[in-house]
């Protein structure tokens, strides 16, 4: 059976985006058939290649439309992705499927997620960021301490000379299985200047990527605690460079953390992968 998909990107962290509107395609998958096709597609010799897959969903409650159900390029599943958000809702613009005049709100296995679109940037609001203790995280035989953020999904974030020192990052990097059971998204950290710093990261399930959409949330979070930075009398915005462009984090008043970027969609067609 073919099926249609696209291929999109928010900053170069790139995503096959599987439109199945009522389920009829994608939705009579059992867990690991479901996971197995991801994996397929995810493949980037033999599939289309992807950090992971979009299936874009009617939502069955009343507080949205949409569901974007997330799944990482191993398959496994996620709570949220900042990146994929952004070029879900892209795919709903250039479908028609949304207008972009009024907030969009779109369901996620971390709750409902409101995007707002202006000109070729859509920011998501990510909700309340939840800052917790210090762990430690280690690539390369190094070993950082790092700060936890939760995001609905989890980070570990640590602060480091320069961007080259974790290495490749060809494997994932050690952390404390009794922190994080179910594994961690690690950003290492540099700050540039006032209200700017760079990352890279490594995200479980998928491998280091180009772009995190909660991993640059989650950095900028820990960057300005760390340096006396949150919001006091008006909102904070942080620029966060990546090694697939640059996005804006806003931390705002009311204790929420907005994330603004491009998100495009570059290739459409059939598979039967």
């Amino acid at each position: 059976m073919s099926y249609p998909f696209l291929k999109g990107h928010g900053t170069e962290n790139d995503f096959v985006l599987l439109p199945d509107l009522d389920g009829a395609v994608h939705g009579g998958l059992d867990d690991e058939q479901m996971a197995d096709r991801v994996r397929a597609l995810c493949d980037r010799r033999a599939g289309i290649g992807g950090d992971g897959v979009l299936r874009v969903v009617r939502a069955t409650g009343d507080d949205a439309e949409w569901f974007m159900d997330y799944r990482n390029a191993d398959g496994s599943v996620s709570e949220m992705c900042g990146n994929g958000i952004r070029v879900f809702v892209r795919y709903l613009l250039e479908q028609g499927l949304v207008d972009g005049t009024a907030p969009i709100r779109v369901d996620t296995r971390d709750g409902v997620k409101v995007m707002t679109v202006e000109g070729e940037l859509i920011t998501a609001d990510m909700g309340t960021p939840k800052l917790l203790g210090s762990s430690t995280v280690g690539a390369g035989g190094i070993t950082w301490a790092a700060r936890q953020v939760d995001l609905g999904n989890p980070h570990a974030v640590a602060s480091v000379s320069n961007l080259d020192e974790p290495g490749p990052l060809l494997e994932a990097p050690t952390h404390d299985p009794a922190v994080y059971p179910d594994g961690v998204n690690v950003e290492f950290v540099v700050r540039r200047g006032e209200r700017h710093i760079a990352m890279r990261v490594h995200e479980r399930g998928s491998g280091e990527t180009r772009s995190c959409g909660t991993g640059a949330c989650a950095a900028m979070v820990a960057s300005a605690d760390a340096s006396g930075d949150r919001p006091a009398g008006a909102d904070v915005a942080y620029r966060v460079d990546v090694p697939g462009g640059t996005l804006t984090v806003t931390w705002t008043m009311d204790d929420r953390v907005l994330l603004t970027g491009p998100a495009v969609i570059v290739a459409s067609g059939e598979t039967d992968l």
